[in-house]
């Protein structure tokens, strides 16, 4: 539908997208959700060895040199899969946008390059069991003594925790600065000394070892450093773009798979002698769905556009990442609505899809934080305007500016 959006490159990207999931076997989907597989080694490194990982990345570490726009066509067709491969999918493009942006020469080559060729698989470690959505206030730290980092704290709800080789870290820096001056990020191996203590069961995005890892004092070298001490802030920043993206890329698929089983089922399903797609409760649902995916689909693509054309995307990324998975979570809600009882049995996968889109809510950012985002954004836009849009207040029929009284 929204294929006119791309180019012809991008088109043969999607294509070649599509393909690669559609012989993704069912039998891996079934053991990740069931608990059989904690981490689908083999799925990212099919997907390495198609050319599919780091599509936005230089040529010369691996990467396809490709577009923003190209990510999300791509995200939306391996977001069919559930959040656990979507994930698995974005996560080299997420630890390698501070490797590609940030990172010196020899990072690229040790890290990025074999992340890219499927060689080493990735982490990120961004949350702390006494913080989730106050990311500035992370305990963990990392203090320098001589050529070396000694890195003391814990990370929880690390996706690949059972399973990455290598973890992208914040940790504190400088405890005397203000919190977003006080962090830097850091590279490091499972083998420097990355202790798993706990692996969570999940409601859904299941299969990815998810866990929570722990740093008992160990001492990793200065070169694990990602850019300037202390510059952790300003590159986390920049990593919410990836991280949104790929979240309402992924969202956007899992409900467009979620849509097409219920609507194909309806055309099946007979209740009072006819199909139940011809009643009005079921198609007035299977039209709200439509709708509301393809506008959250508009939005994220406007945003990936916005991205590429190197302007501030800042609230739009994060009106992409909340409006595509609470668009996700409507669609699906109504895929098993229009179902019944059938849509919440494990005989169909609208309910796995149901419990995987309940986190894209709260990960990468919790929506109620993007609505932070969004509103800081629009004021700080609204004041900054050089040509000031017409003044409306003056087309009030009742204008009386005497009635204005705001203190």
């Amino acid at each position: 539908m929204f294929d006119f959006l791309l180019n012809e490159e991008e088109k043969k990207l999607k294509n070649k997208v599509r393909e690669f999931v559609k012989g993704v076997p069912a039998e891996l989907v079934r053991a990740m959700d069931s608990g059989e597989l904690e981490f689908a080694r083999e799925f990212i490194v099919s997907a390495s060895r198609n050319q599919l990982l780091g599509l936005r990345f230089d040529p010369r570490w691996g990467g396809g040199g490709m577009n923003w726009v190209a990510e999300m066509a791509a995200m939306e067709e391996v977001g069919v899969l559930g959040s656990t491969l979507g994930c698995h999918y974005a996560m080299p493009s997420i630890v390698g946008e501070a490797l590609s942006l940030y990172g010196s020469d020899e990072q690229r080559e040790n890290y990025l390059k074999p992340v890219l060729a499927g060689e080493l698989f990735c982490a990120e470690a961004l949350t702390e069991p006494r913080g989730g959505s106050d990311f500035f206030g992370a305990a963990t730290t990392a203090t320098r003594v001589g050529d070396n980092y000694i890195l003391e704290g814990q990370k929880r709800f690390v996706v690949g925790a059972e399973g990455a080789d290598i973890f992208l870290v914040y940790a504190r820096t400088s405890p005397e600065n203000p919190p977003q001056e006080a962090i830097s990020l850091f590279l490091v191996e499972r083998d420097m000394g990355v202790e798993v203590k706990k692996v969570y069961g999940l409601m859904g995005t299941r299969g990815g070892g998810t866990g929570r890892i722990v740093f008992d004092r160990i001492r990793i070298p200065a070169r694990c450093l990602v850019g300037e001490e202390n510059a952790g802030g300003e590159i986390f920043n920049r990593m919410m773009i990836p991280e949104r993206m790929t979240s309402a890329g992924g969202a956007l698929g899992a409900a467009r798979g979620a849509l097409e089983v219920a609507t194909m089922y309806t055309t099946r399903r007979k209740a009072f002698g006819r199909p139940i797609m011809r009643f009005q409760g079921v198609n007035f649902k299977i039209a709200d769905s439509i709708a509301a995916l393809d506008a959250a689909t508009s939005l994220a693509y406007t945003a990936a556009r916005l991205i590429d054309s190197g302007s501030d995307a800042r609230r739009l990324v994060s009106e992409a990442k909340k409006v595509a998975t609470e668009a996700a979570w409507e669609v699906v809600n109504n895929a098993m609505q229009v179902m019944g009882g059938i849509g919440y049995t494990s005989v169909y996968p609208v309910e796995r899809l149901l419990r995987d889109i309940r986190l894209m809510m709260i990960w990468t950012g919790t929506n109620e934080i993007m609505n932070l985002l969004i509103q800081h954004e629009y004021y700080r836009e609204l004041r900054g305007r050089s040509r000031p849009a017409r003044n409306i207040e003056a087309d009030a029929v009742g204008l009386d500016e005497q009635e204005k009284v705001y203190e």
